[in-house]
């Protein structure tokens, strides 16, 4: 029986093309970037080759881009360094993010609570998780230190406005910072368009390898590392840098980026077919994000009565792969923190099932899984 991968938004299989591109800096050019003999000096023009990359098509200069270990340590270097910076800069204890964060950012800014003193408010969201620019420009203030939204939710879905919040930011002097993530993978990253002063990548969401992501910061804008050591990635982030794999990070952005609208296009057919089919063949389903802003690839249902975890377990022994919401918290029989924040009553919430589809995902795949489906939601449910 063929297995069929449908969880692209917890991670994606390494493109061939970026192994490729990595190999050499396993072998040949293995050396360590901040040796001054040629072995060194070959890996370092590997790694500057990579930021130059990543800043082209991020629409930056390669002095704004840090590289780190995940998208995790590029929120937490985000975060964490910019409210103690601002704090220290200008007294600013205020901290501002969407209840629907990555656990990255709301377990950073529970921290920044608890152990540091700031303030941490929450911004409302409406039904399908979009924070709307007008509550950001309600309860911005100038003790505010960093606001932080992400740009495409992980578990539902949905794309926020902003362009628009960070320009609400920059015109009240606030830092600006998105978890992009998962939307770099489908969307266009122009940082200048968008309005960010910081923005967070991690490289095994669109076919780089896992173990390496990057962050993007504003020139001008003052961090406090969150690891020290030696004077790697301008000071931010002490520690050999990983040269293969930001060397795979790099051909992987490029090849999204350049590749995001034949893949996008591809994928929404898939992804339209799934929520049709899901919300007319299987009783108490419901679509939860956005219905159009939305991820290309994404479809998130909510299903009433349902243990989101034994589901994906019996999809799983029928040879699909899924997820009952963010990979992060996988095995958790707790509610989910999304579903319950956009307002879904407690027979809803445990009951979360993500499908998220990839590049090289086949109609064949996606019917496969459409046929299986309906039965095996009716097992769960029965147990």
């Amino acid at each position: 029986m063929k297995n069929i991968y449908l969880d692209h938004a917890a991670t994606t299989p390494l493109d061939s093309r970026v192994l490729k591109a990595m190999t050499p800096y396993f072998t040949q050019h293995f050396g360590n970037p901040s040796s001054v003999h040629s072995f060194g000096q070959n890996a370092a023009a590997g790694l500057e080759r990579a930021r130059a990359i990543m800043a082209q098509y991020l629409h930056c200069q390669p002095s704004e881009v840090v590289f780190t270990s995940c998208g995790s340590e590029s929120d937490n270097l985000a975060l964490r360094g910019a409210a103690l910076t601002t704090r220290q800069e200008r007294g600013a204890n205020h901290l501002l993010i969407s209840p629907i964060e990555h656990p990255a950012i709301l377990r950073t800014a529970q921290q920044l609570q608890d152990l540091f003193g700031f303030e941490l408010e929450f911004l409302p969201v409406d039904k399908y998780g979009r924070v709307t620019p007008a509550e950001v420009a309600k309860r911005i203030r100038p003790e505010t230190a960093v606001v932080s939204v992400m740009y495409a939710n992980n578990e539902v879905g949905t794309l926020n406005p902003i362009a628009k919040i960070g320009e609400i930011c920059r015109e009240a002097s606030v830092l600006f910072h998105t978890d992009a993530v998962q939307a770099v993978a489908h969307l266009p990253a122009n940082v200048q368009k968008l309005n960010v002063a910081l923005l967070s990548i991690g490289a095994h969401k669109f076919y780089g390898p896992k173990g390496v992501g990057a962050l993007y910061v504003r020139d001008g804008t003052t961090l406090i590392p969150s690891q020290a050591g030696g004077a790697q990635e301008f000071g931010l982030r002490a520690g050999t840098e990983n040269v293969p794999y930001l060397v795979g990070m790099a051909e992987a952005f490029r090849l999204v980026q350049i590749e995001h609208s034949q893949r996008s296009t591809a994928s929404k057919k898939l992804r339209d077919r799934i929520i049709a089919r899901v919300l007319e063949e299987i009783p108490h389903a419901k679509l939860t994000g956005h219905p159009s802003q939305r991820l290309p690839n994404h479809a998130s249902f909510a299903l009433k009565n349902v243990d989101g975890n034994l589901l994906v377990a019996m999809l799983d022994a029928r040879g699909f792969a899924c997820s009952s919401g963010s990979a992060c918290k996988t095995g958790n029989p707790k509610p989910s923190g999304v579903l319950t924040a956009l307002g879904y009553s407690p027979e809803w919430t445990k009951g979360g099932l993500r499908v998220t589809v990839g590049k090289d995902t086949t109609s064949d795949d996606v019917e496969a899984f459409l046929d299986t489906l309906p039965d095996v939601v009716a097992l769960a449910r029965e147990m």
